[in-house]
């Protein structure tokens, strides 16, 4: 049985909108950090960012589409929290969907790419 190796090459994937509006791998962890800890402040803490960028990448995503990505509960006897809406859990698989397709799609032009790629280039003095 051949062992793969994973190439060190990665490519990423960002989603542009109209009117500058931005998916990317940032908002996705986000949502997975919040889907993990229940909470908009731990997920923004697990990224060593404030709370008020992480509310903010939320409401962005939560204005960038019809349906709402993120659910926001305030006060209560836990405390409130946030969990990802149904939209939100399919935008997530969807979009780890797309890295996987975009990876696999270009797995052997990326393994071009590391065989030609001048490793004395990597460290830099």
């Amino acid at each position: 049985m051949t062992e793969t190796i994973e190439n060190p090459l990665k490519p990423v994937l960002r989603i542009t909108f109209p009117h500058d509006d931005r998916l990317g791998r940032g908002k996705i962890e986000l949502l997975e950090h919040i889907r993990e800890t229940g909470s908009i402040s731990a997920a923004g803490r697990a990224m060593d960012m404030s709370y008020r960028r992480a509310w903010m990448l939320v409401a962005e995503m939560n204005r960038m589409f019809k349906a709402q990505v993120v659910e926001s509960q305030r006060g209560g006897q836990k405390g409130g929290g946030a969990a990802l809406t149904p939209f939100g859990e399919e935008l997530l698989a969807r979009f780890r969907g797309m890295e996987k397709t975009v990876r696999m799609s270009l797995a052997d032009d990326l393994a071009w790419l590391e065989d030609n790629r001048n490793l004395q280039s990597d460290s830099r003095d």
